[in-house]
């Protein structure tokens, strides 16, 4: 089962990642100044991934392949790895929506 992990960032902003059950990062999010903010955010990955509208799949100005998870406000929930190839892409997509909504939480940001 995947999991998400908040984070603090060297700014000291809070963050997370969503892992797959091999522990391989397969999104994170933007930087928020709240621990509240982010579990938000981590909510809102939860509601969002559901629906395979709410991810765009975007190339990188290197040609790499990445998607972004948006909320029903356009705004960017998390954004992925980079992959090599569209089908590592639809894949990583595919494994947001099997995995963040039963995903626990873990917070490592006090650690």
């Amino acid at each position: 089962m995947g999991k998400f992990e908040i984070s603090k960032r060297k700014d000291e902003n809070f963050m997370f990642n969503l892992k797959a059950s091999n522990g391989e990062v397969i999104m994170t999010s933007q930087g928020y100044i709240a621990k509240l903010s982010c579990q938000k955010g981590i909510e809102s990955v939860k509601v969002n991934s559901v629906d395979k509208k709410m991810f765009t799949k975007e190339i990188a100005s290197d040609g790499s392949f990445y998607f972004n998870l948006t909320s029903a406000n356009t705004q960017i929930i998390g954004t992925s790895q980079m992959y090599t190839s569209t089908l590592g892409r639809d894949k990583g997509i595919d494994s947001v929506r099997e995995n963040a909504t039963k995903a626990e939480v873990l917070d490592l940001s006090s650690n």
